[in-house]
């Protein structure tokens, strides 16, 4: 009974030796990693106590007052500002900039306000935007927004008014261009900067249509298509694409405006430290494949609008015009940090055309210099510049843009700059008729 009892409370002795060996070895084991960890942290994390040792140093004896948040911010932005021209860091007070120039969107009611003399007046509202639906008009006058008096709001103050207003409806009272007294609820919503911009028949006779993409957007496909669609119901044929002054933006949607007209091959390769992706041509998206395309660029146009650029160029589907443009042939990822402490952008990849051309301007190298169009026209700094404020403008509608013409004649005013002097669009229509002389 002894041994029965023995048996079934403790384990036999050759048990007591492996239970003993088993615990020895565990606190063994934990003792060594215990030790080995604080080696390695030791050596990993002296460059850490360097920033902590010089931050301290910072904020104890310097003469002013300063906050150490702000110390390892500025840290961190020399980090990474290091690496190349491109990679950065943001702190949370920039994030809210940061997300509108990624996403493109923005909280408001879509208009454009006439300017700089009429406060408040509006010149014209976005289709499909908020205030359209509510009613705003070309020439309508808001006089009041949220109970506050447009006339005694300082310059800037209507705008941040209309962003930071409470209940996600404005109200506003309004007067139009006949004189006509009412208000109006506007809800605001998140709205997409737009950004193709200026699409018109530029020659409704031969059929040329024109449009520009100022950046892209997760959006720029679908404005691009609407562009293309509505310029098809009247009789485009021919098309220019102005890539001037287009600094970049979301590399897929630079791919997709490129797949339009390639229904095969390569579009793009992208290459990151350990592995290439290479980006083809999809030919259930390629819908204006054949249609003679020209591409305006300049110093200007970089990253994605270079991708499509030299996706076009390499395949012959667009003649390039202008001059030579910016070389930004890196990809930025971005990675937000715990806490919304902030965010990094750093530099991930690099993308070559079809081609295998390099178009990056590296400090270091001499390779990569950007693309160079097929007609070289050279434009003065005047003349570029004011192609340039164009550009990144806003053109009314059509619909609009009857009523506002028929305002300017009615008051005397020019509410609405015309397009500039302009001698690398004109070389670029000058190529279509080229073109149908030789036929």
């Amino acid at each position: 009974m002894a041994w029965s009892s023995s048996a079934a409370g403790s384990p036999p002795p050759d048990r007591d030796a492996a239970a003993l060996l088993v615990a020895t070895g565990l606190i063994v084991g934990l003792a060594f990693a215990s030790i080995t960890d604080r080696i390695v942290t030791r050596w990993v994390d002296r460059d850490v106590e360097l920033l902590h040792a010089v931050r301290d140093v910072a904020v104890d004896e310097f003469v002013g007052r300063v906050e150490s948040r702000e110390l390892v911010d500025d840290a961190l932005r020399g980090m990474l500002e290091g690496l190349d021209r491109y990679s950065r860091f943001y702190a949370r007070t920039e994030l809210a900039q940061l997300d509108r120039d990624t996403s493109g969107e923005f909280r408001g009611i879509g208009v454009v306000f006439r300017q700089p003399t009429e406060r408040g007046q509006v010149l014209f509202a976005f289709p499909g935007s908020p205030a359209e639906r509510s009613g705003i008009r070309v020439g309508d006058r808001l006089l009041e927004v949220g109970g506050r008096l447009v006339a005694a709001m300082e310059p800037g103050e209507l705008q941040q008014t209309i962003r930071e207003a409470r209940g996600g409806v404005l109200v506003v009272g309004v007067e139009s261009l006949d004189g006509e007294l009412r208000e109006a609820s506007i809800p605001l919503e998140k709205l997409l900067d737009p950004t193709v911009r200026h699409e018109r028949m530029i020659d409704p006779v031969r059929g040329i249509g024109y449009l520009a993409i100022v950046s892209f957007s997760h959006r720029t496909p679908e404005e691009f298509d609407r562009a293309m669609d509505e310029m098809k119901a009247r009789g485009l044929r021919r098309l220019v694409v102005d890539l001037r002054a287009n600094p970049g933006g979301i590399l897929d949607s630079a791919v997709s405006v490129a797949n339009r007209f390639l229904s095969n091959g390569t579009i793009v390769q992208t290459r990151t430290r350990s592995e290439m992706e290479v980006r083809e041509a999809i030919s259930t998206e390629a819908r204006h494949v054949g249609m003679p395309l020209v591409l305006l660029v300049d110093g200007g146009s970089a990253s994605a609008s270079e991708v499509l650029a030299g996706a076009l160029q390499d395949h012959c589907a667009a003649v390039l015009v202008g001059q030579p443009t910016y070389g930004k042939g890196t990809v930025q990822t971005l990675r937000r940090l715990l806490d919304d402490r902030g965010v990094v952008k750093i530099t991930t990849a690099v993308y070559h055309t079809p081609s295998d051309r390099s178009i990056e301007r590296w400090e270091e190298k001499t390779t990569g210099s950007g693309i160079t169009p097929d007609l070289w026209v050279e434009v003065g700094s005047q003349e570029g510049s004011s192609i340039h404020a164009f550009l990144n403008s806003y053109s009314p509608p059509e619909g609009a843009a009857e009523t506002i013409r028929a305002w300017e004649e009615k008051e005397g005013v020019k509410l609405i700059e015309p397009p500039p002097e302009d001698a690398q669009l004109e070389a670029a229509l000058g190529l279509f008729a080229d073109a149908e002389g030789t036929h």
